[in-house]
C-alpha cells in the first residue's frame, strides 16, 4: 500500500472516530490510572489523560503562606491514610500560590506516602458539568484522587454549579470515599455579587435564593484565604528562588532589583517573584526549568 494511501486511511479512521465518539459517547482510549501520578480530565472522550511531568514548584519555595501549607497538608495527608479529610477551597489574591500549593502539596505526601497511589486529577472549570462521569470512573479505582479545578469561578446565568454541589456531597451517590475536591477561586463564595443580588431583586423568596447560591461555598469544609504579600515575604520569596537557582547577586543588589520590579508591575506576590527571578537569571544566561 502506498504512502498516500495509508495517510488517505488513516484520515477516514480519524473521522469515523470523531463520529463514533459524538454520537455514541464511545472513546477508543481507556483510562489506565497506573500510568502516571497526575492526570487531566477530558471531558469529550471521558478520559483521563496522563501527565508524565507537572509544572509545579518545590513546596519549601512557597514562602509566606505558612499557616495555610501547613493545614492543606495535614488535610492532603489524612486523605492519603484513609482518615476523614475535607474538600478545600483555596481563594484569594491572586498570584499567591494557590495552584501552586495544590500541586506542591500533593508531591509531598506522595513521596512521604507512596502506598496511597495518590493522584492529583485536573478538571478544567467548563467541564464542571461532566463531574458526574469523572466520578463515576474513578468510583471503584484502586487508588486515591485528589480532583483539582484551578480558578473556579461561575457567571451569571450559569447553572453548572448545581452539578459541582451534587458531586461534592448532596447527589444520591454523594462523592466516593477514594476522591477529595480541591478548588482554587479569587472569589470566596465562588459567585459574583451581582448575580446574588439579582437573585434577591427576583425571587420569589430572596434569602432563600440567595442561600442556593452561597451554599456552593458550603461544600468545601476548608476555606484556605490567600491575602497581598508584605515586601518581607515577598522578598522572602524572591531569596528563596535565588538561591535554589544558585543566581549570583549581593543582597543589596537583589533587594533594590526585586523592590523596582515589583514597584513598574503595581503589585507583590508569589508569581511577580518568580517573574523577577525569571528575568534574573535569563540575564545571566540560566534557565529556570
Amino acid at each position: 500500500m502506498s504512502d498516500d494511501a495509508i495517510t488517505l486511511l488513516n484520515q477516514k479512521l480519524d473521522r469515523l472516530t470523531q463520529v463514533l465518539e459524538t454520537q455514541f459517547g464511545i472513546s477508543p482510549k481507556a483510562n489506565n490510572l497506573n500510568a502516571a501520578t497526575a492526570f487531566v480530565w477530558n471531558a469529550e472522550n471521558k478520559w483521563l489523560q496522563p501527565v508524565p511531568k507537572v509544572n509545579r514548584v518545590n513546596l519549601d519555595l512557597l514562602k509566606g503562606i505558612d499557616n495555610v501549607r501547613d493545614i492543606l497538608i495535614e488535610n492532603t495527608q489524612r486523605f492519603a491514610n484513609s482518615y476523614a479529610a475535607n474538600n478545600a477551597l483555596l481563594w484569594g489574591a491572586r498570584g499567591m500560590g494557590k495552584s501552586s500549593l495544590v500541586k506542591a502539596a500533593h508531591a509531598h505526601v506522595l513521596k512521604e506516602n507512596p502506598e496511597s497511589n495518590l493522584k492529583l486529577i485536573e478538571i478544567h472549570r467548563e467541564d464542571i458539568d461532566s463531574l458526574p462521569s469523572l466520578l463515576g470512573v474513578l468510583r471503584d479505582a484502586d487508588c486515591k484522587a485528589i480532583l483539582f479545578c484551578d480558578d473556579l469561578s461561575f457567571d451569571n446565568d450559569d447553572t453548572s454549579y448545581k452539578s459541582l454541589k451534587a458531586a461534592l456531597d448532596g447527589g444520591v451517590e454523594g462523592r466516593p470515599d477514594n476522591v477529595i475536591f480541591y478548588a482554587t477561586s479569587n472569589r470566596r463564595h465562588l459567585l459574583p455579587r451581582d448575580m446574588m443580588e439579582n437573585e434577591r431583586s427576583t425571587a420569589i423568596n430572596p434569602s432563600e435564593a440567595v442561600e442556593e447560591k452561597v451554599s456552593l461555598s458550603d461544600r468545601f469544609g476548608l476555606w484556605l484565604g490567600f491575602h497581598k504579600c508584605t515586601q518581607d515575604d515577598y522578598l522572602e520569596m524572591v531569596t528563596g528562588y535565588v538561591e535554589e537557582l544558585g543566581l549570583s547577586i549581593s543582597k543589596e543588589q537583589l533587594k533594590a532589583e526585586a523592590l523596582e520590579w515589583s514597584t513598574t508591575r503595581g503589585s507583590r506576590s508569589g508569581r511577580v517573584a518568580w517573574q523577577f527571578v525569571q528575568d534574573l537569571a535569563g540575564r545571566q544566561k540560566k534557565n529556570t526549568a
